[in-house]
């Protein structure tokens, strides 16, 4: 694995880029979008209920650390989800983010002030593919990036021990993501803890992106705070990233937290008191509730995991499929029918249906090459009517193998 100072130029999104590769073509059927991760199953209830006893809160600013009733609640919500014992209120601490995406942002910045590489030029490494975010960060943050490979063989999951300890000496953070956006897959108690182990080893920020901890087939996932916990050495070098956009249906309320490195968060909320935005109060109310409340959220896995039966149903052992642990995106390979772009174009143009290109999620090897260009996503967000429409689609466009 080498670095690649490459994807620092590698700013656009995934969406822009495929706004021009499809530019001027018309759809070949009523279009159905499946690129953008925005749930459409709806909010909960009480959303509206909640926003409206706490409107005046809007009137004032609010303080970078959030409402102590938030603070509370996101904690009560991490103990009884992991099993944490009460542990994260002892020996770690949380602040509110506006969804997890500006903290994941931020997050690189604040690693590469806090931690101090050994033996060279500053380093954050990062999954491939990856979310667009985490490679903002680094640009911002000014350090080297490495892209982190792991294929089908290894479960999509990138491993500490196949990489060069002088790397890792070298890391100020590593992002990981669990379930993995967008293959879906999962890190056991023993993967968490051997990465934790290396944050600690080699003193670089583990930032755990699990946004989609909440939309998963059977198991919940294992959650790094969990794996922490259970080496019993507090929460050092580790801080995990959630919101509400995904387990409570809410992509437009930007309402997240992160939670964790005691040591780690207080300094980055002196910093973010300058330069981040502060969470609206009214949104931290419908948080508070939202984290009260599991009901909404079992509804809404619910809806997925139809929808991942019908996929089974509907693709069979097509393009690679096998059903993930978590998330909600298929990652599907159309190698032998040409290519993520090739197929993404295709169906766009003979049946309407939007994917995105994997290459577009993912970064170039030094060599060129981008592991992620086989490949297409498919973000299942709309009902379960139009998923199964655009699925019987995208057979019929492409058949049972290539031409």
């Amino acid at each position: 694995m080498a670095s690649n100072p490459r994807a620092r130029a590698q700013m656009l999104s995934p969406f822009a880029r495929l706004n021009r590769l499809l530019d001027g073509i018309e759809p070949g059927a009523s279009a159905i979008n499946l690129t953008v991760g925005e749930p459409r199953e709806g909010m909960p209830g009480f959303v509206g209920a909640v926003l409206a006893e706490h409107v005046a809160g809007f009137g004032k600013y609010p303080a970078i650390v959030g409402l102590p009733d938030f603070r509370a609640a996101v904690g009560d919500w991490l103990d009884r989800r992991y099993r944490l014992a009460g542990s994260l209120a002892e020996t770690g601490t949380l602040i509110p983010l506006n969804g997890s995406r500006e903290g994941l942002f931020f997050a690189a910045v604040a690693a590469a002030d806090h931690f101090s590489a050994t033996g060279g030029t500053p380093l954050i490494m990062l999954p491939n593919p990856f979310y667009q975010a985490y490679l903002a960060g680094v640009r911002v943050a000014g350090t080297e990036s490495m892209l982190l490979e792991a294929g089908p063989a290894e479960n999509h999951l990138p491993d500490p021990g196949r990489l060069d300890p002088s790397d890792l000496d070298r890391a100020v953070a590593v992002y990981l993501a669990s379930p993995a956006n967008p293959q879906g897959a999962v890190f056991s108690l023993g993967g968490w803890g051997e990465w934790i182990e290396a944050a600690r080893r080699h003193d670089f920020l583990l930032i755990a992106d699990e946004c989609y901890s909440e939309i998963y087939r059977d198991a919940p996932p294992v959650g790094v705070l969990e794996a922490a916990h259970a080496l019993g050495e507090g929460y050092a070098n580790v801080v995990a990233f959630n919101s509400l956009s995904k387990r409570s249906s809410m992509p437009g309320l930007r309402c997240g937290f992160a939670a964790g490195d005691k040591a780690f968060i207080d300094r980055w909320a002196a910093f973010r008191n300058m330069a981040a935005p502060q969470v609206p109060e009214p949104l931290q109310r419908v948080a508070i509730a939202a984290y009260r409340d599991e009901e909404h959220v079992a509804w809404n896995r619910d809806r997925y995991n139809e929808k991942y039966r019908a996929a089974g149903r509907i693709l069979g052992d097509r393009f690679g499929y096998v059903e993930p642990a978590g998330g909600f995106f298929l990652w599907l390979d159309v190698g032998d029918y040409g290519g993520g772009e090739a197929v993404a174009r295709r169906l766009w143009e003979e049946c309407g249906v939007r994917a995105v290109p994997g290459g577009y999620l993912a970064g170039d090897a030094p060599d060129g090459g981008n592991s992620g260009a086989p490949f297409i996503r498919l973000a299942m967000v709309e009902d379960l009517e139009t998923t199964e429409t655009a699925l019987r689609r995208m057979v019929a466009v492409l058949g049972d193998g290539p031409e």
